[in-house]
């Protein structure tokens, strides 16, 4: 079991990797550096295993499908996850380090948006979709992650092995931030200098389809851990859609005494009875959800108590 693993997901990064790795050995020197390579088509390869880290492949195209390979193969009792781009420095790796082995952090987030991202990063959109995002899940989780897309973090071993990993590609960290927020982790902010990826180095994220995609992950996580609050949301504008126009249906009746709008009045009714159902299924669910929860719980003990094995 390693003491710390530095996990680096890698897809055409000849660039930047060598240097990426050299000053993880710098700071960390105790550290065993993992780069999956997924697929590259460059040398990314060659100058990862000359700059000393230990090299492994993940032929299922992703980051998250990388991750997800990382997580099964590698024990430690800390792990760092960095990009191979060079826009992270190295010099926090040993902060977020001592904050998992030393106070029992589960998972330390690389923040970004507190400091240089939005003058380094030269792509709007990009920008705006971290905001988005951020205020997004925040607001939806009742949280306070600085920032949730960040690539930088490092991790427990209870939340490596704990995380079900379910997303194939860039909105994987939002999975994370999730699974976190929901199964009460310990989770601490520690802010990074951010820097624009080199000259000659190109991203793999595309702005709008995997922006797209991970909105698409905030709803379906949504769905997921708090049933109540999304099918209440759509019991809630369903019953007030019924009553607007319900509205004039019972004003005629009162004025007139005749319904002269039944297909309006039939249409109210079968969306009420919508509605109600929706809510009835949102509470069921949470009796889910909780269940869930109890069970994680003591999975988490199981894992604890296997990590103890491992260290002796």
């Amino acid at each position: 079991m390693d003491k710390i693993a530095i996990l680096i997901p890698c897809y055409n990064e000849e660039k930047t990797i060598e240097k990426v790795v050299a000053d993880f050995k710098k700071v960390l020197p105790e550290a065993s550096i993992y780069v999956y390579n997924n697929n590259s088509s460059d040398r990314t390869v060659e100058l990862a295993e000359r700059a000393g880290a230990i090299v492994r492949n993940e032929y299922m195209q992703g980051k998250g499908n990388v991750i997800r390979r990382m997580f099964r193969d590698i024990d430690a009792e800390c792990y760092i996850m960095t990009d191979g781009d060079d826009t992270y420095p190295a010099e926090n790796a040993k902060e977020m380090a001592d904050l998992v082995l030393n106070k029992n952090v589960d998972m330390v987030v690389g923040d970004r948006l507190s400091s240089t991202y939005f003058s380094e990063n030269k792509r709007p959109f990009h920008n705006f979709g971290n905001s988005l995002v951020r205020k997004s899940i925040n607001f939806l989780f009742h949280n306070d992650i600085k920032d949730i897309m960040t690539g930088y973090r490092a991790f427990s071993y209870e939340f490596i092995k704990t995380f079900p990993v379910l997303s194939k590609g860039f909105e994987i960290e939002t999975e994370m931030s999730i699974h976190a927020i929901d199964k009460n982790m310990y989770v601490e902010n520690v802010i990074i200098d951010y820097r624009d990826r080199p000259e000659g180095s190109e991203s793999k994220l595309n702005t709008y389809s995997d922006g797209i995609k991970v909105l698409k992950t905030i709803a379906r996580l949504y769905r997921t851990y708090n049933p109540r609050g999304f099918f209440g949301s759509i019991a809630a504008l369903l019953a007030v859609i019924s009553i607007l126009f319900f509205i004039p249906v019972a004003t005629e009746y009162i004025k007139t005494g005749l319904v002269a709008k039944i297909p309006t009045l039939i249409m109210c009714g079968f969306v009420m009875i919508a509605a109600i159902q929706a809510f009835f299924s949102g509470m069921q669910l949470q009796t889910g959800i909780q269940k869930n929860r109890q069970d994680f719980e003591m999975n988490l003990q199981r894992v604890s108590d296997e990590k103890k094995g491992l260290m002796k």
